[in-house]
């Protein structure tokens, strides 16, 4: 039987963004899907057109909506994350609840403690309102620029954010600001587990929104854990890495990286 996969998106795009990856790991063998976090339509456009349904849902609420999905899985899933999603795939893979993990440019994780410039402000439509806590937030293409399509055309930025770009909670960004401040916060992640399946971090050079710093102190998180535990880094790569134009050089090194952990 063939390890399902399910991919994550993270803030700020729709799941149906994983579309060409879906249709690679098929074609190698594995049955994918990208379901979406709670609250989103089925759809870019339905998602957009009521943003309330997404407003209010922190990282304990995707993590519980992603463990159900699992649950009626015929096996553990490979869990393969971008951003926030790669949190939560670092989460689940913590729990037991998946067969290997892939996070990309992951979100900050508790006990990570480098916050670049460049992170803050990439947050900062977000987190420059403490009311949007509760609230969906969506970016400009200006904003989408500079967090998302810094190391492509701009044409090519602004396409991206035209086609995938959808509005996002407010709460997770608030959470993982918060989280080396809160004993119990959301944002911790079981990095000492020695059960769990493998896990590999995936950073871009050029990522404003999760710079390379970020990603290897995340890596350090993992020094009490015996399991496997790999990161590749993309020198030339911003946070667009999993949608933009090249895409399929990410798609493939995580497809040969599984194919070394025999899955």
């Amino acid at each position: 039987m063939s390890t399902p996969v399910i991919f994550i998106h993270g803030l700020w795009l729709h799941g149906t963004s994983w579309q060409p990856w879906i249709e690679l790991f098929t074609a190698n063998g594995y049955p994918a899907s990208a379901p979406g976090w709670p609250g989103d339509g089925e759809s870019v456009e339905a998602t957009r057109a009521n943003p309330e349904a997404l407003a209010g849902h922190g990282i304990d609420d995707v993590v519980a909506h992603y463990a159900a999905i699992i649950e009626g899985l015929p096996a553990k899933p490979i869990l393969i994350g971008h951003s926030f999603g790669g949190m939560i795939a670092q989460k689940l893979l913590g729990l037991d609840l998946g067969a290997a993990a892939i996070a990309i440019d992951a979100a900050q994780i508790k006990g990570v403690l480098p916050l670049p410039l460049s992170t803050l402000r990439a947050g900062f439509p977000v987190l420059g309102n403490p009311a949007n806590k509760g609230r969906a937030v969506s970016l400009t293409a200006e904003q989408f620029r500079y967090a998302f399509g810094n190391a492509i055309p701009e044409e090519e930025s602004r396409s991206l954010f035209d086609r995938w770009s959808i509005p996002a909670p407010g709460r997770p960004l608030f959470e993982a600001a918060a989280a080396n401040f809160n004993p119990h916060s959301p944002a911790k992640v079981d990095t000492a587990n020695e059960s769990r399946g493998p896990l590999l971090l995936i950073a871009g050079g050029r990522d404003h929104t999760v710079p390379e710093t970020v990603v290897r102190a995340t890596l350090k998180q993992y020094r009490h854990s015996h399991a496997v535990t790999d990161i590749i880094d993309f020198p030339h790569k911003a946070h667009s890495l999993t949608i933009d134009s090249g895409w399929r050089e990410v798609a493939d090194t995580s497809l040969n990286w599984l194919k070394e952990q025999n899955l």
